[in-house]
């Protein structure tokens, strides 16, 4: 095998981000991954190489100037990336943010490539939770690589990138760069659109019969998992006007419209998110309200019968005192007293009932 030599570049500044990190004369001196990796190589949209080992990038580059490649790697440590940091110059902080989990959405530009980092999502329903795939991307005029943190379905990618007939394959990392991310997007909106259901869901029964179904524990699930999603598509807004601004010179002319179309489908997913949350914050609301509602009935009542036992109580005293009152000490006064005590008790009753206390 040929080893090609380069010249050497000048000593990076320290802490510079728009320098290129260590470079060595040919990725075939990187100690090959030991992660699980997959590899294409594509010309003008047409794959003309696939499943060929990392540590033969350079050779499948050096072969065809207009050949484009895409790498993924599955969960790499630092000494994974040496094939693409060796071939492509990639800056260290770069480097350790692809290693290291749970960075923010994010697009930083460096002097030779773009670091991407975006999630892909999930939602199981029973019980409810939102997963959420970390995925970084490094982005250069000749190559795609994918760094993943947790499974993601690499087939469909795949699939949506070879069925994409309609769109300018021959849009080099641009297109393959679409792929990605209008991928995630639409899993964003699959995730918002299951979520959505859930809370409508939640709306209907809030005044049914409960039967074992607690609305305010469910409220609250819906809001921690839109909570976690909304973390994760608000920054995408950012994230994909950054990368079609005409600086970054990732987006042809022809891929512009297909961009404008995952940055639609960003903001209507983010306002779906926020319709959401306002949506499971009143029924919340009205959950309370409705609990206030019921315990004020039930004080009414409880106010209601205390009032009417209170009637036969204050008769019962007056009669019970030890000085004489006409009917005192004979049947008589029993009956007197029975019936009094009957008549108000029904008299304040019907009060109560006529004003809906009872």
């Amino acid at each position: 095998m040929t080893v090609s030599h380069r010249a050497p570049e000048p000593e990076a500044a320290p802490g510079d981000p728009h320098t290129p990190g260590p470079e060595d004369a040919t990725v075939t001196t990187a100690e090959p991954p030991k992660c699980p990796t997959r590899t294409r190589a594509y010309r003008d949209g047409e794959v003309v190489a696939e499943g060929f080992p990392a540590e033969h990038l350079h050779e499948v580059l050096a072969r065809d100037e207009r050949c484009v490649v895409w790498l993924d790697l599955f969960d790499p440590d630092e000494a994974d990336l040496q094939i693409v940091t060796h071939e492509f110059g990639l800056h260290a902080l770069a480097v350790e943010d692809a290693v290291h989990d749970h960075q923010r959405p994010k697009v930083d530009r460096y002097g030779t490539h773009l670091f991407v980092n975006v999630y892909a999502v999930s939602v199981r329903t029973e019980p409810l939770d939102v997963k959420s795939s970390e995925i970084s991307m490094f982005v250069t005029p000749r190559a795609l690589v994918t760094v993943r943190k947790s499974d993601f379905d690499v087939d469909t990618l795949i699939q949506r990138w070879d069925v994409g007939d309609h769109i300018d394959r021959a849009g080099g990392v641009g297109f393959l760069l679409y792929g990605v991310m209008d991928a995630i997007v639409d899993g964003h909106y699959v995730a918002i659109e299951a979520l959505e259901d859930l809370a409508e869901e939640l709306e209907d029964r809030l005044f049914e019969p409960r039967r074992g179904f607690d609305v305010r524990r469910r409220g609250f699930e819906l809001r921690r998992a839109l909570a976690a999603l909304r973390r994760v598509v608000a920054p995408m807004h950012e994230v994909l006007g950054r990368l079609m601004r005409s600086d970054m010179r990732m987006v042809t002319d022809s891929l512009e419209p297909y961009y404008q179309d995952v940055y639609d489908h960003v903001q209507r997913t983010a306002e779906s998110v926020e319709s959401a949350r306002d949506l499971v914050a009143s029924v919340l609301d009205a959950n309370l309200t409705e609990h206030s509602n019921q315990l004020n009935e039930i004080t009414k009542k409880l106010a209601s019968w205390a009032a009417i036992i209170a009637v036969p109580t204050a008769v019962t005293g007056f009669y019970g005192q030890n000085v004489p009152y006409p009917g005192f000490g004979t049947y008589g006064g029993f009956i007197e007293a029975v019936v009094v005590m009957g008549l108000l008790a029904l008299g304040v009753y019907a009060l109560l009932r006529s004003r809906h206390w009872l």
